[in-house]
């Protein structure tokens, strides 16, 4: 039992460490690239890919990270960027929303790859799927667009 505990508390702490090994580099990039004015043109270079869904052009890095480094490590900059009042409600749910089905795109096709599947066909559907499923819920929300305006951390 003690052993099971032991192993558990290692590598929990493993785990921690190995995650904030990537996200406090890059919650340091980001302050610098935010400092420097690199995310203001970083932001506005990906705004194509938040216009459809009418999110603010500040969504397109947050979103970036979480698409290519996944949500543990896209949840930093998220939040960092939601607590410093750059994204709105509407921005954070649509985050989450194209998030939750398309993540980490990179790593999880690479596995399923080496298992077998079609790597292609496998981003491809993630990603139509997240694209279809946000932009439904984009125009959803425009109804209630006075909820989703604010910041999603007041409060």
């Amino acid at each position: 039992m003690v052993g099971i505990l032991q192993e558990a508390l290692f590598g929990s702490i493993k785990s921690v460490y190995s995650i904030a090994k990537i996200v406090i580099p890059l919650m340091i990039v980001m302050e610098l690239a935010k400092d420097y004015k690199v995310l203001d043109k970083i932001s506005k270079g990906f705004s194509f890919i938040v216009e459809p869904f009418q999110m603010s052009k500040e969504a397109a890095f947050p979103l970036m990270v979480g698409l290519i480094f996944g949500l543990s490590y896209g949840a930093g900059v998220i939040l960092q960027s939601a607590k410093e009042g750059n994204l709105t409600k509407k921005d954070t749910s649509l985050i989450g929303v194209f998030l939750i089905a398309c993540h980490a795109v990179i790593e999880d096709t690479l596995v399923f790859v080496a298992v077998g599947a079609n790597g292609w066909l496998l981003l491809g559907t993630r990603t139509l799927m997240a694209i279809v499923v946000t932009f439904v819920i984009s125009r959803t929300m425009e109804n209630n667009i006075e909820e989703y305006s604010k910041n999603p951390l007041e409060n």
